[in-house]
């Protein structure tokens, strides 16, 4: 797979990720976790090179979804999203706490 198309799976600019790729740029953890979580590879193995390339669990493909729209949407909207998000994960915690 070509820099360029690995970078669109991963909603990087190819010139981003070819800095990445050839060592010139260190990659931040967004990165890391969209390359795992879209080719299904084990961060411990990327990161350390120890353990099996790829993960055992199935990829969660919600992430990608919620990247494509996230990739699709005004720059107003992506705000928006991520307040709902926050909001989301106010509740979540709210949710775990009452199952305690």
């Amino acid at each position: 797979m070509s820099i360029r198309d690995f970078s669109k799976h991963i909603y990087f600019s190819h010139g981003v990720y070819g800095q990445v790729e050839y060592g010139t740029r260190e990659p931040n953890d967004r990165i890391i976790q969209l390359i795992c979580t879209t080719f299904n590879v084990n961060k411990d193995w990327l990161l350390t090179g120890k353990g099996d390339m790829f993960s055992s669990e199935p990829p969660d493909y919600r992430l990608e979804k919620i990247l494509e729209i996230y990739n699709t949407i005004d720059d107003t909207l992506k705000d928006c999203l991520l307040e709902q998000s926050e909001i989301l994960l106010k509740l979540n915690k709210n949710i775990i706490k009452k199952k305690k």
